[in-house]
């Protein structure tokens, strides 16, 4: 597999759970090297999908292939080139970190001496070596997900599925993981991830896919999807909603662009398609009106905003799996 081989593609995949479609003819693909997030809500199909293309599910129709082989017919290529973490945790507890290291990387066939060698190698590389002999059911939620990342980098795979990768770590845990993520990628691993937090396919992806009901509905860089809600725009938070006619008239006169007042959030906005240029001219136009202002500014719309757009719906964030019949 090159750079410009596909790590990962996929046409039509289709798989129903008890007369549910999980995916109704999802396409993908992945180019190597990258990040790619498979983004959507609790039942969208994302679960599903990384399952299929690591050999758990057969579809019941379609094509996948990773690192050029085909996911049904040469499952074992497949499995010998990829790692999967999934949602929680796979680490025995009562095993500290080295042992758990050991036993799985002999369970992938090395013999004991490299084994071991391959666990001190990651123990480092996870900065888990002061915890090593540590009882795994001791080490906080952060440390266990990089315990779990590391068993899955045992076998040194080209392709890393993560399946909510950081499930309900507190914010500091979260960093961890995504400095982690990014740590892989930059040695070479192309990392297909699924998320509900927006915030994380923001800093982590280089293309992000929406899925929901099996289909990908859009797809692109976090930049290329927020252009479809409309790019850039200028905010004005006033202070009261009688100060809303004041400040949309100014803007008017300002700028050449429609103006939009959205009376409940206490904001006047416009598209800025310069940023610069829009955010002088709408300054110039408040002069001697700070009184009625609390903040002004351009802004990139939130991913949260692209979802809602696409999907009809605004994110869950909660983390929780997916519902069993649709994943």
């Amino acid at each position: 597999m090159t750079r410009s081989t596909p790590a990962v593609r996929a046409e039509g995949l289709r798989k129903n759970h008890g007369g549910t479609a999980a995916l109704a003819g999802l396409d993908l693909e992945v180019p190597a090297g990258t990040v790619f997030g498979l983004l959507g809500p609790n039942g969208a199909g994302k679960t599903t999908t990384i399952r299929v293309l690591a050999t758990l599910l057969r579809p019941d129709s379609g094509y996948a292939e990773v690192c050029g082989h085909d996911v049904v017919r040469h499952a074992g290529r497949v499995r010998s080139r990829i790692g999967l973490t999934g949602q929680y945790a796979s680490v025995d507890e009562l095993l500290t970190g080295r042992e758990n290291l050991v036993m799985f990387a002999r369970l992938y066939g090395l013999a004991t001496p490299r084994a071991r060698a391959r666990a001190e190698e990651l123990l480092d590389r996870f900065d888990l070596t002061d915890a090593g002999d540590r009882r795994a059911g001791g080490y906080s939620g952060g440390m266990r997900r990089r315990l779990d990342l590391a068993v899955g980098l045992i076998q040194r795979p080209r392709v890393l599925f993560l399946d909510e990768p950081t499930t309900g770590l507190d914010p500091r845990s979260r960093l961890g993981v995504w400095g982690s993520v990014r740590d892989l990628v930059e040695a070479g691993t192309t990392v297909v991830l699924t998320t509900q937090y927006l915030e994380e396919a923001d800093r982590l992806a280089d293309r992000v896919a929406v899925i929901d009901h099996g289909r990908i509905i859009a797809e692109g860089t976090p930049d290329a999807l927020r252009a479809r809600v409309g790019g850039d725009r200028l905010d004005v938070i006033v202070r009261e909603p009688s100060d809303l006619t004041t400040v949309s008239d100014l803007l008017r006169t300002a700028l050449d662009t429609p103006i939009t007042v959205h009376r409940e959030e206490h904001r006047v906005s416009a598209a800025a398609p310069d940023r610069l240029s829009v955010l002088t001219l709408a300054v110039r136009a408040l002069d001697g009106e700070a009184a009625r202002i609390v903040d002004v500014g351009v802004r990139r719309p939130a991913l949260d905003e692209v979802f809602l757009s696409l999907t009809g719906h605004a994110p869950t964030g909660s983390g929780s799996p997916e519902r069993q019949p649709r994943s």
